[in-house]
């Protein structure tokens, strides 16, 4: 195969967050409300109700088409071979359910014609079943067991079993359940929840067949040695049961055994002969047919039951049974079983519709399959069967022969009604051992399932488990409570695989924009100074706290201890600022003339903490494996994004599905802070958007470290603000003169005299000397304020604190937490601040320095 040659593309476009991307694809709320959705199923027309109709009964839709030409030679060789087919199995599985043979003649009749006219699936041949039937046969063994019906013979002097009282009560038994199986199913079909065998993974049902089997091996082995073991039921009745058989094999029946043995070795070579010659032969060798037939003349001719005790099949009725209502009273004993059997009926004959459906290009509505198969155990439970399902031999047998459509099940119906109205009795003398080693023969289909735990070994081996699992469940307990456990086992798997997903922390393949896990790639390189974390699962309330703990754990930052750090620091920042402002509420009151005295004392403040170089700027949380979010996934969201924002790291979710975007805002993750602007499309929106943002930041921190986050002075910084407010104001009145403001300040004062400059200045800040302005000169010279109390630069570098940190200050949170521990002074001067904003502005920037003589002073010269 010649190497792909690789093509590149260059698309350029805007960075793209959440909220771009619907305004630019201009998103439509799609829901429908559910008024509409009511009025629209209420909604009646003629094509409306002609579609109802065919899809409800679907042999309307396909028999009117229905090609002779093309489908009846496939359809008529198909139905015969599985006509055939129906009769010993019909028989054997009717041993397995612990009723009458005949009743299994009946089980593959009514239903099947009952499926002809409602299923949609082409080529499955239902009727009786291993599983299904040794299901019921634990359901009837507990509620009519033989202990029940023992009598006293008066001939042996012994007890012995009513055999037609208990076969009667056993077949009420297993049509009341069957019944209640069918209604489940039709329940199921009607609300749509068709969906449900999806929790019947392939490993499952394989594991659980196989099991199933087991059961049905050990109940066999009563007839192969001709004994006559006592029937357990619950949990370990099967170890029960071979301890029971392995006690009375010396008990064993020879001719019994002589004849399972021929009829196992019998049927193992012409099945293998069958399987040599089946691309020669038009039809396959009907064998379980031929077994009888033999068996039959060879047991009638050798009086084979007077002879050598071999048990036969007995009486069988000709002709049909007339309905009987199922005993209502019986329900409430098996709702349980019934509620297995329409599970594990619907589950194989959905997965073996489907597999044909897919072979051959069409498809099988699995809502319609569940009332199909319900209809036909309803059905079938009035006319004393016993419940149905999908047999894979059967139906490999209808595809090989040809069989193309529907009509294929309803010809082996029809061969199955001939027997049982005029050729059943001829099979009255056929040995049960037969029919046991017809049963173990059709078995080695579901023991070769035991070579899928070396192949599932190899390619995954969660799923490997949960076949073991599932076998050694339904060996262990009965097939219905092995059913239950397996299910929950395996929804146990899923959870404890969303709990235990892989979390990774990717980096961008260079030059594109591809993004992989960091450890399993070598090429990819982290993004500087942004973390990208992704989790393999959903994020739900089962792994919420673990999503936490693993983007700690890969960032290497412990948000606990980051957190209770800088708690730490606002705390002490906060004693600070309160020992401060009260320092100067005292100085503030004092009115003594500081003139002359040195305060070598500095007051240190840190106003913006230094970032921390080892943390990242940013945090992409890559959300594509995620499909839903519950309220703990979107708290858990919330809380990341604002923990992690306290130490400055910023969060940004990316690859969010629509459904994600929904769940975030219904859980209440938006506010007015955090809007969908904080969402991408894809990782490299996020990552560059972080990176535009980074430069930003730094750009504005290179300009904040010009200037110190200390203050240095003699003063508090509450001083400070009091007595650069008041200078801000007087000198700005200086640059900007009263016309140009109509003679009054921007707060509405009048224009003060000189005097009432320095007269101001002293009252509202004592520590300030008296002076007397200078004025401008008569040379035009600049007006010089001589404050000989501050030392060299120190003016001037308090003023460009000022205007760079303290007004930032005044627009963020903690600057109204100093307003309100502040006397109504510094408010005032705060105030007055934010009112001449610009005016602080061209002060600021007309500022000189000048060294006096004595170098310990400055002088401020205004431009």
């Amino acid at each position: 195969m010649a190497e792909r040659r690789p093509r590149g593309y260059n698309v350029h476009r805007e960075i793209l967050d959440e909220g771009a991307v619907d305004e630019l694809a201009e998103k439509t709320d799609s829901k429908m409300p559910l008024s509409q959705k009511v009025k629209n199923s209420l909604r009646c027309s003629g094509p409306r109700v002609k579609s109802c109709f065919l899809s409800s009964v679907p042999v309307f839709s396909w028999l009117p088409r229905y090609s002779l030409r093309d489908n009846y030679l496939g359809d008529l060789i198909s139905g015969l071979s599985v006509g055939i087919m129906q009769l010993p199995q019909g028989m054997a599985y009717a041993l397995l359910a612990a009723v009458p043979p005949v009743y299994g003649l009946y089980s593959s009749f009514y239903p099947v014609l009952i499926y002809f006219i409602f299923g949609t699936s082409k080529h499955i041949s239902v009727g009786t079943y291993a599983v299904m039937s040794v299901m019921i046969g634990g359901v009837i063994e507990r509620i009519a067991p033989d202990s029940s019906f023992m009598i006293w013979d008066n001939t042996t002097n012994s007890s012995i079993v009513d055999i037609l009282a208990r076969d009667d009560e056993r077949v009420r038994v297993a049509a009341a359940v069957t019944c209640l199986s069918g209604l489940f199913q039709i329940l199921l079909g009607l609300i749509h929840f068709g969906f449900v065998v999806t929790y019947l993974s392939e490993p499952l049902v394989r594991g659980y067949t196989t099991g199933a089997a087991i059961h049905v091996i050990v109940s066999q082995l009563k007839y192969t040695f001709g004994i006559n073991p006592k029937r357990y039921s619950g949990a370990f009745s099967l170890l029960y049961t071979v301890l029971e058989v392995c006690y009375l094999i010396p008990q064993t029946n020879v001719g019994t055994l002589v004849t399972s043995i021929v009829a196992i070795v019998g049927l193992i070579l012409t099945k293998e002969l069958n399987a040599y010659l089946s691309k020669k032969l038009p039809i396959p060798i009907p064998v379980e047919l031929l077994g009888i037939v033999i068996a039959t003349v060879i047991s009638w001719q050798v009086n084979l039951e007077e002879k050598y005790g071999v048990d036969v099949v007995g009486l069988i009725p000709s002709g049909l049974q007339p309905p009987v209502v199922p005993k209502l009273s019986l329900f409430g004993q098996v709702i349980g079983d019934a509620f297995a059997l329409a599970v594990v009926g619907y589950g194989i004959a959905i997965s073996l519709g489907r597999i044909f459906a897919l072979k051959y290009g069409y498809k099988v509505d699995s809502n319609q399959e569940l009332i199909a198969l319900g209809l036909s155990n309803t059905v079938g439970g009035f006319f004393q069967c016993f419940a149905i399902s999908c047999s894979m031999s059967r139906t490999m047998v209808q595809e090989s022969t040809g069989g193309k459509t529907q009509v294929a099940g309803a010809l082996s119906a029809m061969i199955i009604l001939i027997i049982t109205l005029w050729i059943g009795a001829l099979f009255e003398d056929l040995p049960k051992a037969v029919l046991a080693a017809i049963i173990y023969v059709n078995l080695h289909g579901m023991m070769k399932q035991f070579m899928d735990i070396p192949a599932l070994w190899k390619s995954n081996k969660v799923d490997m488990l949960v076949w073991v699992v599932t076998f050694v469940l339904t060996c262990l307990f009965n097939p219905d409570l092995g059913l239950a456990a397996s299910i929950a086992f395996s929804m146990l798997t899923v959870i404890f695989r969303t709990q235990l997903p892989t979390y990774s922390i990717l980096g961008q393949v260079p030059d594109t924009d591809v993004y992989r896990p960091q450890e399993e790639y070598n090429q990819v390189r982290q993004v500087p100074g942004i973390l990208i974390f992704r989790s393999s699962a959903t994020l739900y309330f089962a792994n919420a706290e673990m999503y936490q703990e693993a983007l700690g754990e890969k960032s290497g930052i412990d948000i606990t201890k980051q957190l209770s750090a800088k708690k730490k620091l606002e705390d002490k920042r906060k004693r600070l600022e309160k020992k401060n402002a009260k320092k100067a509420k005292k100085e503030a009151k004092k009115n003594v003339d500081m003139e002359g005295t040195e305060h070598r004392d500095v007051a240190v403040i840190e106003v913006f903490a230094e970032p921390d170089p080892s943390l990242p700027t940013a945090i992409i949380l890559d959300l594509s494996p995620v499909n839903f979010l519950d309220t703990v996934g979107v708290k858990t969201l919330r809380g990341i994004r604002k923990d992690y924002g306290q130490i400055g790291i910023e969060v940004v979710l990316a690859g969010c599905q629509t459904g994600v975007v929904d769940n975030l805002q219904t859980g209440g993750f938006f506010n007015e802070t955090v809007t969908r602007s904080c969402l991408f499309s894809s990782v490299h929106d996020a990552v560059l958007f972080c990176q535009s943002s980074k430069t930003h930041d730094y750009d504005k921190e290179k300009s904040f470290k010009k200037n110190k986050d200390v203050v240095h002075d003699k003063q508090s910084l509450m001083e400070q603000i009091i007595f650069l407010g008041e200078i801000g104001r007087d000198r700005s009145d200086t640059l900007l003169s009263p016309e140009m403001n109509g003679g009054q300040y921007s707060d509405g004062a009048p224009d003060p005299t000189p005097a009432q400059h320095s007269s101001s200045l002293q009252d509202t800040h004592p520590v300030l000397p008296s002076h007397e302005p200078q004025g401008r000169s008569q040379e035009g010279g600049p007006a010089v304020m001589d404050s000989s109390l501050y030392t060299k630069g120190q003016l001037n570098s308090v003023l460009k604190n000022f205007y760079t940190c303290t007004i930032e200050s005044i627009l963020s949170e903690s600057i109204t937490k100093w307003m309100g521990s502040a006397t109504m002074q510094v408010q005032l001067a705060l105030r007055r601040v934010v009112r001449s904003a610009e005016r602080w502005t061209l002060f600021c920037l007309g500022i000189k320095t000048a060294d006096d003589t004595s170098g310990s002073g400055c002088s401020v010269v205004m431009k």
